[in-house]
C-alpha cells in the first residue's frame, strides 16, 4: 500500500474542500491518504515532519492569491529546506492543485511553484493527464471535467461570492477526485516498481 500526504492551505475553505475530494479519489485506489495543514508545518523544527517524510507521494495544494500560492503555503515550502538538505523527499511522487475565484486566474504560476519545489527536492512530478472537457462548441460547461484545461496539475474554480459549502461545483470536485486517483495510481506503480 502506498502512503500519500496532501499538504494544503485553505484561506476560506474552498481549497480544503478540493483537498478532501483529492483525498477521496486517492483513497479509492487503496492508498493510505493523510491530509496535513500547511500551517502545522510552517517551521522545519515543529510539526508532523517525520510522518510527512515517510509518505511515498506528496500532493501540494493551495489557493492562488495574486498570481501565486498563498503566503501560508509559501511558508511551508520554505520550511522544506531541512528535508531538502537530507534528500528526504528524493524520488518520491509529487503533484499539485490550486483553486481561485477566476477560471484561469494565473493558476499556472502556482502549479509551477509546486513543480519547481518538487524538482528541487528530486521528486517525480505527476501531471494531470486529463484532456480539457470544455474546448468545443456544444460542450456542457457545467458538467465538463478539467474545463479550464490545466495539465500540469489540478486547477479548480470557486466563485468569490459563494461559501465553501456552495463551491467549487460538482464538476470541479469530480475532477479533483479523478486527479487524486491518478496521483495515487502513479504512486502505487512507482512503489511497486521500486520494491
Amino acid at each position: 500500500m502506498a502512503k500519500i500526504a496532501i499538504v494544503c492551505h485553505s484561506g476560506y475553505g474552498h481549497t480544503a474542500k478540493v483537498a478532501e475530494h483529492v483525498r477521496k479519489g486517492a483513497a479509492s485506489t487503496g492508498a493510505e491518504v493523510t491530509l496535513y495543514k500547511a500551517e502545522d508545518l510552517a517551521s522545519p523544527e515543529s510539526g508532523p515532519w517525520n510522518e510527512l517524510n515517510a509518505a511515498d507521494g506528496i500532493i501540494f495544494g493551495a489557493p492562488t492569491y495574486m498570481g501565486s500560492a498563498s503566503a501560508q503555503m509559501k511558508q511551508f515550502l520554505d520550511a522544506t529546506s531541512k528535508a531538502w538538505f537530507t534528500d528526504a523527499w528524493k524520488d518520491k511522487i509529487a503533484a499539485g492543485f490550486t483553486n481561485s475565484g477566476s477560471l484561469a486566474g494565473d493558476k499556472s504560476s502556482t502549479l509551477n511553484q509546486f513543480s519547481t519545489i518538487a524538482a528541487q527536492h528530486g521528486m517525480v512530478w505527476v501531471n494531470f493527464g486529463l484532456k480539457s472537457g470544455f474546448n468545443a462548441s456544444g460542450h456542457d460547461f457545467a458538467g465538463a471535467l478539467n474545463r479550464a484545461g490545466f495539465y500540469n496539475g489540478l486547477a479548480t474554480q470557486a466563485m468569490t461570492d459563494l461559501s465553501a459549502e456552495e463551491g467549487p461545483d460538482a464538476s470541479d470536485l469530480k475532477t479533483a477526485e479523478l486527479f487524486g486517483e491518478r496521483v495515487a495510481n502513479a504512486t502505487l506503480r512507482w512503489v511497486r516498481g521500486a520494491a
